[in-house]
C-alpha cells in the first residue's frame, strides 16, 4: 500500500484548519480518530487522507499527504509534520484493520501545463498578495511566492492566509478547476488588500493628525508663555467662564457639574470639536436665570384692573389669577415660606373654541403679575426632544423648548404659555405629550431634567398656562395634571362690548385711522355679529370690522370721504361695505316640513346648530344613515328608531307606517359628527315624520336617549345654549339632570331663551310640536 496509486487510505479529520497540496504543516493529534488514522499510515508508507470536518460533515475533497516527522508538542499533545501532495475525490468507506476509518479515493493532480487565462490570474494573484504583505510589513515572504511558477500551486498558497475562514479554505480545496480556484482566491485577496490599504490610510492620517495636534499644543504653550513675559496676557477663557459660573447663582449641584465641564474645557485643545461643544454647553449654563426672578405684583386691585382692561368677561380666569396672587400675598405678609418643589406650581389650562382670547389672556396674566411672558407653540410637534432637548452626543444638540423659554424670559418665574396643547403630534417619531408630564406636574417639576443640560431645573415657580380647543384629545395622564378653565364663548352683548373696548381701537390703529374719523354704532356691530359672523369668539368679528375700516381708509386716502365729520357706520353701511349677509335664521325654513328637528352640538369651533332630517320610503325595512356620522351617533339613531318602533301604539302610529325603510341624514356631510347628544333630536325627527307634525322652528334640543325613552344628561350645555341664542332660537330642550349646568349660562341669555327640562321623550314631544289645536288653526288658515 506504499504505492501512491493506492485507492484506499486512512482518514485523518481536520477540525481547526485546512491543509492544501504543497503545504508543510505541523498537525496536532487531538482526537482518537486522528491518532488511529496516523497509526494506520504505517501500512501505507506514511500516506494519509486529510479531510476537513465542520459541524459533523466531511468535505467532498481531501488532501493526500505524507507524514514527514512525528513527536510531542510542549503541551504534551502528539503532533506530526505532514506535507500535502495532491487532491483526492472521496468515494465510499471500506473496511480496514484497527480502529482507523479507511476511504476509497480517486487521486486528482493539477495539470502540468496551463492556458493563458490561468497564467494571467496567477500573476495577478501573486501581485495582490505581495501588496497585502507589503502593507503589513512582511515583504520578505513575497520572495517565496516569486519562486512558484505553477498556477495551481500558486492558488494553494492561500491555505497559509490568516484572512481566509475555514469555510473559504474548504472552497479552495474543493475547487478542482485551477482557473475557478484562482478566481476565488483572487477575489478574496482583492478585498483583503482594499481593507489593508484603508487601515493604512487611517493609521497614517491619525498619526499625522496627532503629530499636528501635539505640535500646535506646544506652539500654543510657547505663545502663551511669550505673551505672559511680554505682559500681553489677554482674557483667559477659562477664568472668564469660572467668574460667570460664580455669578450665575446656580444651585450647588449644578455649579459642580458646570465646573467639571470647565475642567474638561481646560484640558481640551481649541482645534478639537469637543472644545466648541463644551463651550456651547457652558454658555447655556451661565445664561439661564438660575437665581433671577421677577417680583410679583401683589396689589390685588391693580391686578384685577389690568385684567379687566385687557379682556371683557372671562370672570373665572380672572378670579383664579387673583386667587393665586392672594395666596402669595398672604405668605409674604405672614412670613410663611413657599413649599419647596412639591405642589408649589400652578398649571392652568384654558379650554375653549378659537377666538375667545385664550392666547392673548396669557399676556394679560403676565402683565397683572408683573412677570415676564414667553410662549411655546406646541401645535404639530412630533419630536419629544423639542420638550426635553437632545443628548449632547448628537451634533448640533440643543436644549428643549422649556429651557429656551426660560432663557428668553431671563427670569426663573415667568408666565409660559403652552399654546395648542391639544394638537401635539404622536407617532413613530416620538410622544411630546408624554414628555410634558414631568413639566406640568407640580409634584415633579421642581427637578425637571433636560437631556442636554443633564442637571435638575426648578420649574415650580413658573406659571404654566396651557390652551386647547378641546380637552378630549389631550393625553389623559397629562389632563389629570391640569386645572381646567373652560371659555365657552361670548354672548352678543359681550361681543358688542369687546368690539367697543378693544377691537375697534386696535383696527383703527392698524388702518391708520383715528376715533374722530369713524363712528361705528352699536347697531352696526350687532348687524356684523348676526349677519356676517356666527362664532363663539370674536376673531371673525375683528376681521369684518377691519374690512369695514379698510373701505373707509381707502375712501379717505382717495379724498372721496367727507372731511367735515366722522364717517358714520350704521347697519345700512354694513350691507354696503360687507355685501349680503352670510348667515340666516334658517330654522323656520328647514323645519317647515315634518321629519326635520333642530339639534345642538359642540365642535372644536364652539357650540353649533345642526339639523336632523328623516324620511321614509317603500322597500325593505331598515335604517340608512348619512352625513359622515361616527359610531356613537349611528348607535343613537338605531336606538331612536327602536324606541319609535316599540312605542308605536303610544305615539299613535300604525303598523303599516313602520313597515318602511327609514333614512336619517345630518347635513353638512363633509364635517365628521359623533356623540350621543343628538339622540333626542333624531327621535323627534322620526316621530315628526311618522305623525306628519312639523317641529316648532323656535325650538332646539340636545340630549342622549335610551331604549326606554329616558333623556340622559350631556356636556357642553353653556356652549350649546349660546349657539342656540346666536342662531335665533327661542327655546331649548335639555335633559332634567343638566339643570345645574344652567348656572354657567349668562343671565341675559337665559332671559331671552326659555329652557325646558325634560325626563323622557313624551315630554320632549310635548315641547317640540305645536299643540293639535294650533296645528288645526294653521291648516284652516
Amino acid at each position: 500500500m506504499a504505492d501512491l496509486k493506492t485507492q484506499v487510505l486512512p482518514l485523518v479529520p481536520l477540525t481547526t484548519g485546512v491543509i492544501l497540496p504543497h503545504m508543510v504543516v505541523t498537525l496536532a493529534l487531538e482526537t482518537d480518530e486522528a491518532r488511529a488514522g496516523v497509526d494506520a499510515a504505517e501500512g501505507t508508507g506514511g500516506h494519509v487522507l486529510l479531510v476537513p470536518k465542520n459541524d459533523g460533515r466531511y468535505a467532498s475533497i481531501g488532501t493526500v499527504a505524507k507524514v514527514e516527522d512525528s513527536g510531542r508538542l510542549p503541551s504534551g499533545i502528539d503532533a506530526l509534520v505532514v506535507r500535502g501532495i495532491h487532491r483526492a475525490v472521496i468515494g465510499s468507506g471500506v473496511a480496514g484493520t484497527g480502529t482507523a476509518t479507511w476511504v476509497e479515493i480517486e487521486p486528482h493532480s493539477d495539470p502540468e501545463t496551463y492556458g493563458e487565462g490561468a497564467t494571467a490570474l496567477a500573476r495577478e494573484y501573486r501581485a495582490t498578495v505581495e501588496g497585502i504583505l507589503e502593507a503589513r510589513g512582511a515583504s520578505e515572504i513575497a520572495e517565496y511566492l516569486r519562486g512558484i511558477r505553477n498556477p495551481g500551486h500558486m492558488a494553494d498558497t492561500s491555505g497559509y492566509s490568516p484572512d481566509l475562514s475555514f469555510e473559504q479554505k474548504v472552497e479552495v480545496l474543493e475547487a478542482l478547476d485551477v482557473e475557478v480556484r484562482l478566481a476565488k482566491v483572487l477575489g478574496w485577496a482583492r478585498e483583503t488588500l482594499a481593507e489593508a490599504a484603508l487601515k493604512t490610510k487611517i493609521r497614517t492620517e491619525v498619526s499625522e493628525g496627532m503629530e499636528k495636534t501635539q505640535r500646535e499644543f506646544l506652539l500654543r504653550q510657547q505663545m502663551a508663555a511669550i505673551r505672559k513675559e511680554l505682559g500681553e496676557d489677554g482674557d483667559d477663557l477659562v477664568e472668564t467662564y469660572r467668574g460667570k459660573i460664580d455669578e450665575a447663582g446656580m444651585p450647588e449641584a449644578v455649579a459642580t457639574e458646570a465646573r467639571k465641564e470647565l475642567d474638561r474645557l481646560e484640558r481640551t485643545s481649541e482645534q478639537s470639536p469637543e472644545h466648541s461643544y463644551i463651550r456651547n454647553y457652558l454658555d447655556w449654563m451661565v445664561e439661564l436665570p438660575w437665581s433671577k426672578a421677577s417680583e410679583d405684583n401683589l396689589d390685588l386691585t391693580q391686578a384685577r384692573r389690568i385684567l379687566d382692561e385687557d379682556h371683557t368677561g372671562l370672570t373665572e380666569v380672572k378670579e383664579r389669577i387673583v386667587e393665586h396672587l392672594a395666596v402669595r400675598k398672604l405668605r409674604a405678609e405672614r412670613g410663611i415660606e413657599a413649599p419647596v418643589g412639591r405642589g408649589s406650581g400652578a398649571i392652568i389650562t384654558l379650554v375653549g373654541p378659537p377666538g375667545v382670547g385664550k392666547t392673548s389672556l396669557g399676556h394679560s396674566v403676565a402683565r397683572a403679575l408683573g412677570r415676564k411672558f414667553t410662549r411655546i407653540s406646541l401645535g404639530g410637534i412630533h419630536d419629544e426632544a423639542e420638550i426635553r432637548g437632545h443628548r449632547r452626543t448628537y451634533i448640533g444638540a440643543l436644549p428643549g423648548r422649556i429651557v429656551r423659554a426660560l432663557k428668553d424670559a431671563g427670569t426663573s418665574n415667568p408666565v409660559i404659555m403652552l399654546d395648542e396643547i391639544d394638537k401635539v403630534g404622536r407617532d413613530w417619531r416620538g410622544d411630546p405629550a408624554s414628555a410634558l408630564l414631568e413639566v406640568l406636574d407640580p409634584a415633579q417639576n421642581h427637578t425637571f431634567r433636560d437631556h442636554y443640560l443633564e442637571v435638575d431645573l426648578d420649574l415650580s415657580d413658573v406659571l404654566f398656562i396651557a390652551t386647547a380647543n378641546v380637552a378630549e384629545t389631550i393625553l389623559p395622564p397629562l389632563l389629570d395634571r391640569m386645572e381646567l378653565i373652560r371659555l365657552d364663548g361670548y354672548t352678543e352683548d359681550e361681543k358688542v362690548a369687546i368690539a367697543r373696548d378693544h377691537l375697534l381701537a386696535r383696527q383703527l390703529e392698524r388702518n391708520a385711522l383715528n376715533a374722530a374719523e369713524v363712528d361705528v354704532t352699536s347697531d352696526a356691530v350687532r348687524a356684523i355679529i348676526r349677519d356676517h359672523t356666527r362664532e363663539a369668539g370674536v376673531r371673525n368679528l375683528e376681521r369684518e370690522l377691519g374690512k369695514v375700516l379698510r373701505k373707509i381708509a381707502t375712501a379717505t386716502a382717495a379724498g372721496t370721504q367727507g372731511r367735515d365729520g366722522a364717517a358714520r357706520v350704521t347697519p345700512k353701511e354694513v350691507r354696503t361695505y360687507l355685501g349680503r349677509p352670510k348667515f340666516f335664521f334658517e330654522a323656520a325654513e328647514r323645519t317647515s316640513v315634518p321629519g326635520v328637528a333642530t339639534g345642538l352640538a359642540v365642535t372644536g369651533a364652539g357650540g353649533d346648530v345642526l339639523f336632523v332630517e328623516a324620511s321614509a320610503m317603500e322597500g325593505e325595512t331598515g335604517l340608512t344613515l348619512t352625513g359622515q356620522l361616527g359610531d356613537v351617533m349611528k348607535e343613537s339613531a338605531q336606538i331612536a328608531l327602536s324606541y319609535v318602533r316599540s312605542h308605536a301604539y303610544e305615539l299613535g302610529l300604525s303598523d303599516e307606517s313602520m313597515r318602511r325603510r327609514f333614512h336619517v341624514h345630518v347635513p353638512a356631510g363633509a364635517v365628521p359628527k359623533d356623540g350621543p347628544s343628538a339622540g333626542l333630536a333624531i327621535t323627534t325627527a322620526l316621530v315628526s315624520l311618522l305623525t306628519e307634525r312639523p317641529v316648532r322652528y323656535t325650538v332646539g334640543m340636545t340630549g342622549e336617549v335610551t331604549l326606554q325613552g329616558k333623556a340622559l344628561p350631556i356636556g357642553g350645555v353653556k356652549q350649546k345654549v349660546l349657539a342656540a341664542h346666536r342662531a335665533g332660537l327661542e327655546e331649548v330642550i335639555l335633559p332634567a339632570r343638566n339643570e345645574g349646568d344652567l348656572e354657567e349660562v349668562p343671565d341675559e341669555v337665559l332671559g331671552e331663551i326659555a329652557v325646558h327640562l325634560v325626563k323622557d321623550v313624551p315630554e320632549v314631544l310635548k315641547f317640540a310640536f305645536q299643540p293639535a289645536d294650533e296645528v288645526a288653526e294653521t291648516s284652516a288658515a
